[in-house]
């Protein structure tokens, strides 16, 4: 008989059955699982929000466990931002069997790859979208050429798809058409990927295939009135604004605030705000409650038809985004240094605000489900920071009335039938 069986459990020195020693073998896409959830928590928190115990924690391992796979959080940053770029370079490189095909199959090949890229790396692409400036300016600088790549192919093919466009056109036609596709990376709809998929396929092929409005005159920006000096706390906002668009929410302190205010002393913000989160949650407040008041009025003067009351939203959006560019993008960049509780709230007036907007698409297009109106919607409000980020927010080939026209588009599927 062999002498192991039939013998009774080791028992410990209480007396009772040890537990059998769990071995915990690593698993051999460690590093893949790393790169991934540290991906999502950069996205989410900010690359300066998160530390490596943070998204130790997140694995279920110690940061020493961590480090011997990336010596500092920086490495770690970097390597997932320049795969997150690499990946769109590599999307808008065409297979050799469709090297003949016609413009149009090989642009359809290419926004069909870039969001397939983006729904598997959606919830980790908000790092791309949103924390990238903080790389190091060397590898910013291979961040940027790879993005300008992808959209450099995607503009040729369209341009070359549809020979009507000027250069310029397409460029911001592109550049929307990409907007569309990243924008998923802004929210958190819940929709199944095969219907997530066709839903930005239609919209990216509505965008690149309609016609925008003449360029006309160059815009009068009308979001540079001075404020006056008396009215320090609304002067000390937009200085603050436009210091955390230049330089990143981290990398301002409360005292570059107090100098851009021309206030005597730092302290002297603490009169008008309790710390610099409460600067960002006050703007962030004030440009949510923009978007939410329009809402009402809008409805109430459409006489019940929800594509007139959608067109002046659209107006009134774009409207106010050109007024405030700047806390525009930080809107979006910045939301995670808000405090929590400010976070909280901000985030379920946007929700709220999003799903009036969504209810209104619905009524229009009755085909679609209020979820993919609302990712609608998402990609609607991405389009107006993305064209101003990338093609400059005083640049004539994306106009307010270009703006509105890719809104409706969008949001419509065509130019908005009527008008207010």
């Amino acid at each position: 008989m062999d002498a192991h069986k039939g013998r009774a459990p080791r028992e410990s020195a209480s007396g009772e059955n040890a537990a059998p020693r769990v071995i915990r073998r690593r698993p051999r896409n460690r590093r893949a699982q790393i790169a991934a959830t540290s991906a999502e928590a950069f996205g989410a928190l900010g690359y300066h929000g998160v530390s490596m115990e943070e998204i130790a924690s997140r694995l279920d391992i110690s940061s020493t466990a961590l480090y011997r796979h990336y010596p500092s959080k920086y490495a770690l940053f970097r390597e997932e931002a320049l795969r997150l770029s690499t990946l769109c370079a590599e999307a808008v490189q065409l297979p050799d069997d469709l090297a003949d095909a016609s413009a149009s199959l090989r642009l359809q090949h290419i926004l069909d790859t870039l969001i397939e890229k983006s729904i598997a790396n959606r919830r980790g692409a908000a790092l791309l979208r949103w924390q990238s400036r903080y790389l190091e300016e060397e590898d910013y600088r291979v961040l940027i050429d790879q993005l300008i790549e992808a959209y450099r192919v995607v503009g040729g093919l369209l341009a070359e798809a549809r020979p009507g466009p000027a250069g310029a056109d397409s460029v911001v036609l592109a550049t929307a058409a990409l907007s569309i596709i990243g924008s998923i990376s802004d929210h958190h709809v819940s929709i199944p990927v095969r219907s997530l998929t066709k839903l930005l396929r239609t919209a990216c092929l509505d965008v690149v295939r309609s016609d925008l409005p003449p360029v006309g005159e160059p815009p009068v920006s009308d979001g540079a009135t001075e404020v006056p000096l008396r009215f320090k706390h609304e002067l000390l906002l937009r200085r603050a604004i436009e210091l955390f668009h230049e330089r990143g929410y981290p990398n301002v302190s409360v005292e570059d605030i107090a100098n851009a205010a021309e206030l005597p002393a730092s302290s002297a913000v603490y009169r008008f705000y309790r710390s610099k989160g409460d600067i960002l949650a006050a703007a962030f407040r004030r440009a949510a409650d923009r978007v939410s008041a329009a809402i009402g009025p809008a409805i109430a003067a459409s006489d019940g038809d929800p594509e007139r009351a959608l067109t002046r939203l659209i107006e009134l959006y774009v409207a106010g985004s050109f007024a405030e560019r700047e806390l525009t993008f930080v809107y979006y960049a910045e939301i995670s240094n808000v405090p929590q509780e400010d976070r909280t709230v901000l985030r379920n007036i946007q929700r709220l605000n999003v799903e009036e907007w969504a209810k209104l698409v619905v009524g229009v297009r009755r085909e679609l489900s209020a979820a993919e109106s609302r990712v609608l919607v998402h990609a609607a409000f991405a389009l107006v920071v993305d064209l101003g980020q990338w093609l400059g927010p005083d640049n004539p080939i994306c106009s307010r009335a270009r703006v509105t026209h890719l809104m409706q588009v969008i949001l419509f599927g065509r130019p908005a039938a009527t008008t207010r």
